[in-house]
């Protein structure tokens, strides 16, 4: 049982969540936000008309200077934005555009403002003010007045002042969601819009003052009176101030019960509105299609005829041709550039594949590990003539190919000569020094010294050479004795 019953209230609050996200999708939301300079009181305008569209709008909408119109156009799909109302200031005044988007056309409609007033400066000229944040967390109720004049651009703007705020079914809503409403008037005399934000109370009627402040629980003083009487039927000693002028204007017979105290249904109530801000007397400056782009439907300064409107439709049409145009050619464009870099790319491929094709045919026909033997022989001989000054011996480097000499390039290649009173190791008997990893002598006890203190070269006690030096030199056992002035690297 208690687990059918943890069920159904995991099913109830799911449902409930889905229900909520749903309605909060389908009512508009709205950016309130600023373009350019503006001052502080502007500022603190804009944050008191967000205050007035909770709570279906962004409350913390940062700006940033170089944030541009798209900018907000890009995030207002996702997040079901709606509505923009962008304030500006100029040297002369103070405008408000209002974006909106009506079945799925976008509409700019231009406000001039003859003065406003901000909450703080209303809340601080009344006696009693009622504001507080439970007021603020259901949408405010929508009245217009005398909007049903004739006129196209009176019914747009009426229109969309109206999909600025959810609407209501009045065969469904809850009158405890309502505390708050917003009354736009308009003057058809001087085309002035009065922009008005109050709250809203509800308090029972048809009963004395007396009964009404024990409903209260508000005790008046009964010292000087002599019965309870007095008090429900006269109502004496109660300030002028609790005395609220109520009629036939404000009266009204409940359908469902209020919060309150004596607000029940099929009862007599009265309805006191008390202004909380802000106050804006605005004016229509100009109506307009698309994102300013479009044709204006409406200017309340500068009136056209209809020629000079139908030369403004063509110019337009003209313009939009002809960005069609460019665009249709950009796209070619990019298409035959794409076309020809794929060619190139294929051409480059191939070349690159013949290349390797012939490179392995000359590989297949030539040894590679002679051909590389043939190059580093070829370098010692070089290195070996640059240290010694003299051409090698023939067969110190098999591999490599000799030189012939200046004026006899048939002639034999010239040996090295050995410095006089030198003999090799061979016929004097000695025995070669062994050298380390490096190929440099290791001076020993054993050695023998030939001539003014020159040493011998080779592996002790071996036949034969010893590599010699960074670059590896094979030196030949009958040539491995040298001068100490022979021009080695390090001597």
């Amino acid at each position: 049982m208690g687990k059918s019953k943890t069920k159904n209230q995991k099913k109830s609050r799911a449902t409930a969540n889905h229900v909520a996200e749903e309605t909060y999708q389908s009512v508009p939301h709205s950016f309130v936000f600023h373009r350019g300079q503006i001052g502080k009181n502007v500022t603190q305008l804009i944050m008191d008309v967000r205050r007035v569209m909770e709570p279906f709008t962004a409350e913390s909408l940062k700006v940033r200077k170089k944030n541009v119109l798209k900018d907000f156009v890009a995030i207002a799909g996702p997040l079901g934005v709606t509505h923009f109302m962008i304030f500006s200031k100029t040297s002369n005044s103070i405008n408000m555009v209002k974006i909106h988007q009506i079945t799925g056309k976008r509409f700019l409609e231009t406000f001039f403002f003859f003065q406003y007033s901000l909450i703080k400066d209303v809340v601080s000229s009344l006696k009693k003010h009622r504001m507080h944040d439970q007021q603020f967390t259901h949408h405010p109720l929508l009245i217009l007045n005398n909007f049903g004049s004739d006129g196209m651009h009176i019914k747009l703007m009426a229109t969309m002042f109206q999909n600025m705020f959810p609407s209501i079914n009045v065969h469904k809503v809850n009158l405890n969601n309502i505390k708050r409403c917003v009354l736009l008037n308009y003057n058809p005399t001087s085309q002035e819009i009065e922009f008005r934000h109050f709250s809203l109370k509800v308090v029972p009627v048809g009963m004395s003052r007396g009964v009404k402040k024990l409903m209260q629980e508000r005790f008046p003083n009964m010292s000087k009176l002599e019965d309870i009487s007095e008090l429900l039927m006269k109502g004496t000693n109660l300030s002028e101030s609790e005395a609220e002028q109520d009629g036939d204007h404000n009266i009204t017979e409940l359908p469902q019960v209020y919060s309150g105290r004596g607000n029940m249904a099929s009862q007599q109530s009265a309805v006191r509105l008390t202004e909380i801000g802000p106050r804006m007397t605005l004016q229509l400056t100009k109506i307009q299609e698309g994102m300013g782009e479009g044709n204006v439907l409406y200017h309340a300064i500068a009136l056209k005829t209809e020629e000079e409107i139908k030369e403004i439709l063509e110019r337009k049409e003209a313009q939009l041709k002809e960005k069609e145009d460019r665009r249709k050619q950009q796209e070619q464009n990019v298409a035959l550039k794409k076309e020809q870099r794929e060619k190139n790319k294929k051409k480059s491929l191939e070349g690159i594949k013949r290349k390797q094709a012939e490179a392995e045919e000359d590989s297949e026909v030539e040894d590679p590990g002679l051909g590389a033997a043939a190059v580093e022989s070829d370098d010692e001989v070089e290195y070996y003539r640059q240290a010694v000054g003299e051409e090698p011996d023939e067969d110190m480097f098999p591999g490599a190919k000799r030189k012939r000499s200046r004026g006899k390039p048939n002639g034999p290649v010239k040996k090295r000569k050995l410095s006089p009173g030198k003999s090799s190791s061979k016929d004097r008997g000695g025995k070669s020094p062994k050298g380390d990893k490096t190929g440099k002598p290791q001076h020993k006890k054993g050695w023998k010294n030939f001539g003014n203190g020159e040493k011998q070269f080779g592996k002790k006690g071996k036949p034969g050479g010893k590599t010699f030096g960074k670059c590896g030199l094979q030196l030949d056992f009958n040539l491995s004795t040298f001068s100490s002035d022979a021009g080695f690297p390090g001597n």
